[in-house]
């Protein structure tokens, strides 16, 4: 019975489950040339890490959901960034920043599921 029940499991697709990963707040925004606009960010819980999903929200409400492709520290690209320090962060598509808004990050995992 239990080949029989992991057999069944191993057909059933995973729980794609949502992790959050970290929370950023706008500060400063900097126009660089050739680039566009850049948040300036303060880390405010876990941390920020290159290439992931995120969302940014102005006050509560989700205004664009989309990817992190830039993220510097004092002019260096770095992979992730802590809580407690200061970024550049730069979004895919996105350039309407406004000071105090929050940046989300987050990455999906999957779950394997389990029969009862």
């Amino acid at each position: 019975i239990n080949d029989t029940k992991l057999a069944l499991e191993g057909l059933l697709k995973p729980d794609i489950v949502e992790d959050s990963v970290g929370f950023a707040e706008v500060r400063q925004i900097f126009k660089i040339p050739k680039i566009g606009l850049i948040a300036g960010c303060m880390v405010k819980e876990g941390k920020v890490i290159r290439n992931s999903k995120l969302r940014v929200r102005r006050q509560n409400e989700v205004i664009y959901e989309g990817k992190l492709t830039s993220l510097k520290r004092f002019k260096d690209d770095v992979g992730e960034v802590n809580n407690g320090y200061e970024c550049g962060i730069g979004i895919e598509g996105f350039y309407d920043y406004l000071e105090n808004d929050i940046i989300e990050v987050y990455e999906l995992k999957e779950v394997k599921r389990k029969l009862q």
